[in-house]
């Protein structure tokens, strides 16, 4: 698996670096740096503690874990949340409880979102008069047929 260099610093010194739990993982683990309780249907932006410094070309994506979408409804609100290679500030998840009844609390050091880096393409935009056809066209959500 190729690797990058990522530079990195702590704002608040006693969180972990993100880690990837097991080998080939894409996804490194993000802690909170705050104790705090999200109420159902309750949405809270928390700070990770760490800031990042991507080289061009490359982006950071915040997914939810999935664990805590299964078990307790948690989820992030703009998923994946975008982490521009020119951006210099702490990194904080936005994340909303979607359960219906129970509340969820979180430790200071508790996992609460994945890092993933990937490489991007810049696009140049040529307009044209119409595009080339497909197969498909442009049929739309569900036109495929199938459930």
């Amino acid at each position: 698996m190729k690797s990058l260099n990522v530079l990195i610093t702590r704002t608040d010194p006693s969180v972990p670096l993100p880690t990837y739990a097991k080998p080939g993982d894409a996804g490194a683990d993000l802690t909170t740096t705050i104790d705090f309780t999200l109420e159902p249907g309750e949405r809270m932006l928390v700070p990770t503690g760490i800031s990042i410094a991507l080289p061009p070309g490359y982006v950071a994506l915040v997914h939810p874990r999935s664990g805590l979408a299964i078990k307790h409804g948690i989820s992030l609100v703009n998923s994946p949340g975008t982490i521009d290679a020119s951006y210099r500030g702490e990194i904080s998840c936005i994340l909303i409880n979607l359960d219906s009844k129970d509340s969820v609390s979180f430790k200071k050091g508790d996992r609460i979102a994945q890092l993933l880096i990937q490489q991007v393409e810049h696009a140049d935009f040529i307009e044209v008069s119409s595009l080339p056809g497909t197969d498909r066209g442009s049929g739309g959500f569900g036109s495929s047929g199938r459930a």
